[in-house]
């Protein structure tokens, strides 16, 4: 019997504004299953055999290069991970020459990173295969949208009518703008929590509420996402001093106490203790954050096969 479920209809992913709500299930519903793949013994899929996969990332990455190479290497993909820091970008050769020689070796899958908003669309455009986006300057970083609706989507069983707080250095965070939309999308009600000095001017013009306090931001919140300070992205003094951040607006375990009791705790990582999160919040039993890791991967698997249905011969 044919799979009744939507297909997801797009050939790239390189946001998430411009998807459906019935575009974000079908990746999640997949991702679901893909799950229960991580967890057997054997994880092997033939889904991406004999296709190529690139991972370019311009900027450093653990996690998520690390899964979408794993995502890959589980779906049977030939997978290259290009060091760009000895690459001839360092030599000066523009992105449209990278995509230029890239899209000459005929890959099917380009996973991108880059430190330009922007630069993914960009690329998008010069290539003939699928593209990704693992991250554009401030801009966005869908996939990691995507696991935390899955982490949330499991553990809570919804998402419409959940009172998410995303709380940090929202100015420089593509995390929470993919979030932001994302969650709106699904009927999440998100509230934003940060000192002014890391709110985007106007913010609020977009509906979502705004607390500088976090104790009246996360009152009563379902989840409550910690997002890490972006130093490498501020030019400027935008916090006092990181032992005056953490006292004001670092999460701890008095402070949580004022969101629901059964409240679920978030950080897409890398995690700075002590400063956005204390260590005993962190590793305690309302966090999320391990969780979110092992969702990563079968969420880039289900984005992965996804595009593969729209390659030749897919």
């Amino acid at each position: 019997m044919p799979d009744a479920r939507p297909r997801y209809p797009h050939r790239h992913l390189l946001g998430i504004e411009g998807l459906s709500p019935l575009d974000i299930e079908a990746l999640l519903d997949a991702a679901e299953e893909a799950v229960e793949v991580s967890r057997r013994v054997e994880k092997k899929k033939s889904t991406l055999r004999g296709r190529t996969q690139i991972n370019l990332f311009f900027e450093p990455s653990t996690r998520t290069q690390a899964s979408f190479e794993l995502a890959g290497k589980r779906l049977g993909a030939d997978v290259m991970n290009m060091a760009v820091a000895s690459s001839s970008v360092k030599k000066g050769e523009t992105l449209v020459d990278t995509a230029a020689t890239l899209n000459a070796m005929h890959p099917d899958i380009i996973v991108v990173r880059h430190h330009s908003a922007g630069a993914v669309h960009l690329l998008a455009r010069k290539v003939d295969c699928a593209v990704v986006n693992a991250g554009d300057g401030a801009h966005e970083h869908p996939t990691q949208a995507l696991l935390d609706a899955l982490t949330i989507r499991c553990n809570k069983g919804r998402i419409q009518g959940l009172t998410v707080a995303i709380c940090g250095d929202i100015l420089h965070s593509r995390v929470a703008r993919s979030n932001m939309i994302l969650l709106a999308a699904l009927g999440a009600k998100v509230r934003l929590v940060a000192p002014s000095t890391l709110l985007p001017v106007g913010i609020e013009a977009l509906g979502f509420p705004c607390f500088s306090d976090l104790r009246r931001g996360i009152a009563g919140a379902d989840i409550v996402m910690m997002l890490r300070l972006q130093r490498e992205r501020m030019h400027g003094s935008f916090v006092p001093s990181v032992k005056e951040y953490f006292r004001y607006h670092g999460l701890d375990a008095e402070k949580l106490s004022h969101a629901a009791p059964d409240a679920l705790v978030m950080h897409p990582g890398p995690m700075n203790r002590g400063v956005e999160i204390a260590s005993d919040v962190a590793d305690g039993a309302q966090s999320l954050i391990r969780e979110q890791v092992e969702m990563g991967v079968a969420v880039r698997m289900a984005v992965l096969e996804a595009l593969a249905s729209h390659l030749p011969n897919g």
